[in-house]
């Protein structure tokens, strides 16, 4: 795994050591980010939300893209433990907010997020299923722009929010949302 572009672009990154998580492919982030870019521009500035983090590849990303703060929640050991020394290694830690727990668990927000990217387990509705409750907590701006990777057949239909595009990339779908 590789970061794809921006400050630390072709930086590697580990990954966990068990397979709890599975990080997004090299192929799907830059599909993803293609889609992203596209519709914001520039990431200068953003506020970022790497929510089901795991390694923290996507939010690593945006953060070398030029977002100026990125928050990631993830609660299992060893990619937590994969999050820490990614971030480390670029010494991205005083742009990052890491929350070792269950994005369930996240609380009120302190702002509303530019950008939320949100890799859930796959056949689990759990992206969804935390996108409804962190809008409801002020995560989600009237701006905010939010990714949900799923497994190719799963469907992403989240009350309030409006699908701007989906793309199949190998295993995974990635969807665009708008809040509406």
């Amino acid at each position: 795994m590789r970061v794809i572009s921006g400050e630390w672009r072709g930086r590697k990154l580990i990954a966990p050591k068990n397979d709890a998580t599975r990080p997004t492919a090299d192929r799907t982030r830059e599909t993803l980010f293609s889609m992203l870019t596209s519709r914001v521009g520039s990431f200068e500035g953003l506020v970022v939300a790497d929510l089901f983090a795991g390694s923290g590849a996507l939010g690593i990303e945006a953060l070398s893209r030029g977002a100026e703060q990125c928050l990631f929640a993830e609660q299992d050991r060893d990619a937590l433990t994969a999050l820490r020394t990614n971030l480390q290694g670029l010494d991205a830690a005083a742009r990052a907010d890491i929350r070792a727990g269950s994005v369930m668990s996240l609380g009120p927000a302190k702002r509303s997020h530019d950008l939320l990217l949100i890799d859930a387990p796959y056949d689990t509705g759990a992206g969804s299923v935390a996108l409804d409750k962190l809008r409801r907590l002020g995560w989600v701006g009237p701006d905010s722009l939010i990714s949900i990777e799923t497994a190719h057949g799963e469907t992403v239909d989240v009350a309030g929010f409006a699908i701007d595009a989906e793309r199949k990339v190998g295993k995974a779908k990635l969807t665009l949302l708008r809040p509406v």
